[in-house]
């Protein structure tokens, strides 16, 4: 008897402690109908939200291109009601960088930023920065083949490292010849388009222009910052990532300070100087030409007409080959996030480059459209038809390039301007110039 009632009572106790088992899970069940968990399982991403998520995006827009992006975020934020997202202006291109890896070291980092491909592989060597293959191949909310290969090729390119995605092309340019129409027609002369022509045609525009000293062809102060586009032009190779190595001392890179410095000193080219940049000179018509950045289109608008210039937009001259190369920024994620807002990232980073949304932040900045669905659209051929000048930069597309994705390109970058600055002035030759050049780039490198 005694061992009956033992046995029925561990039954009972046994078959209420299991009752209770399943209540528990029923309620955590009914309570938290949760199909993040699952997806999460699958796909090592949650792909969905179950209340609502603010995120921060740092950036370094101003102007018009900066309404244009608060724009394209407003829209987003009121097409649905579970994402907020919050535009930070960091000011310059500087700052934003300076300001990212000062947030990292206290730990409080944005969700997303504009970042230069340089600037992410220093974050990936610091786990700063979100790998976002999983949402980029994720079966409900990423791309199919044919979305992600919509992507301008050489764009998506720079975005990829070891096979995986760190960001999203976003505001990308390429530089372009600006040209005054009517000192070329008053010269007789056409579009330069290699650079015995450029050299030719900026002689022939440099003068006395209805008591106006002109200068044929107007260059940045940031010319020797941006020396890889002559460096390639003419054959060479800036630097190589595979190798690590900086290359432009050689022939090449000489045939390119002989051909830069070669105008300058003979009075047919000069720098923006005191302007700060050339699209206001320009703009004023004491240049014939001027090769400029394409996100600089709006800046050249606005004041030449203002001054009654009549100016159009070509592709680069080419030395022994065509080569022009891309710039500008990508958004990433940091790491730091939570899962819900990496999801909140990825969703408005969709949106961000949308065909429409990149045709129309295209058409208002001067940027180039990152999809090709957006060049092949009515609204983008309709918009070019009628300003030219927006569709210069597609254009060139096949002789396009981009800088080194090693950390501290930036750095090295400045580092070999200021040796190549020293040849323009005319304080050391060309060949001390390359020689000098080749050394900063090293120490850069640590090498």
């Amino acid at each position: 008897m005694k061992k009956f009632l033992l046995t029925l009572l561990i039954s009972l106790v046994a078959a209420v402690l299991f009752a209770c088992g399943n209540d528990d899970e029923a309620s955590t069940s009914d309570a938290e109908p949760n199909k993040d968990t699952s997806e999460q399982e699958e796909t090592g991403v949650v792909a969905s939200l179950s209340e609502p998520v603010e995120i921060e995006f740092w950036h370094a827009m101003s102007g018009g291109h900066e309404e244009a992006l608060t724009k394209i975020t407003n829209d987003f934020n009121e097409s649905q009601d579970m994402i907020t997202v919050k535009l930070v202006n960091q000011g310059s291109y500087d700052d934003l960088s300076t300001k990212n890896m000062a947030a990292a070291k206290a730990n409080n980092l944005p969700v997303l930023t504009q970042a230069y491909e340089d600037w992410i592989t220093e974050y990936l060597e610091n786990d700063l920065v979100a790998d976002l293959t999983p949402y980029v191949t994720h079966p409900e909310v990423g791309f199919s083949d044919d979305e992600l290969n919509d992507i301008v090729e050489v764009f998506r390119e720079m975005n990829i490292w070891d096979g995986k995605y760190y960001g999203m092309p976003f505001n990308k340019s390429t530089r372009i010849m600006f040209y005054n129409v009517d000192y070329l027609n008053a010269a007789g002369a056409e579009v330069p388009t290699t650079w015995e022509e450029l050299r030719a045609t900026a002689e022939k525009l440099t003068g006395n222009k209805e008591g106006r000293n002109v200068i044929g062809l107007g260059l940045e102060n940031s010319v020797t910052l941006e020396f890889n586009q002559w460096v390639h032009q003419a054959g060479g190779v800036y630097f190589d990532e595979a190798t690590s190595e900086f290359k432009m001392n050689s022939p090449e890179g000489k045939e390119a300070i002989d051909f830069v410095y070669g105008m300058i000193e003979d009075g047919i080219a000069r720098t923006a100087g005191e302007d700060g940049y050339m699209s206001e000179p320009f703009a004023r018509g004491d240049v014939g030409l001027y090769i400029g950045s394409s996100a600089g289109i709006p800046y050249v608008a606005a004041p030449a007409e203002e001054n009654g210039t009549n100016w159009a937009a070509a592709v680069l001259p080419a030395g022994k080959q065509a080569a022009t190369p891309f710039a500008g920024t990508n958004v990433s994620v940091f790491a730091s996030a939570t899962e819900e807002e990496k999801f909140a990232a990825w969703e408005y980073i969709k949106f961000l480059i949308n065909t429409e949304n990149t045709t129309y932040w295209a058409m208002q900045s001067g940027y180039l459209p990152v999809r090709y669905s957006a060049l092949e659209s009515d609204e983008w051929k309709a918009y070019t038809s009628e300003n030219p000048e927006y569709g210069i930069g597609e254009q060139q597309f096949d002789a396009g390039f981009y800088d080194p994705r090693i950390k501290g390109a930036y750095a090295l970058k400045n580092a070999v301007a200021k040796e190549l600055d020293r040849v323009l002035l005319g304080q050391i030759s060309a060949e001390e110039g390359l020689k000098n050049a080749e050394e900063a780039a090293k120490r850069e490198l640590g090498q």
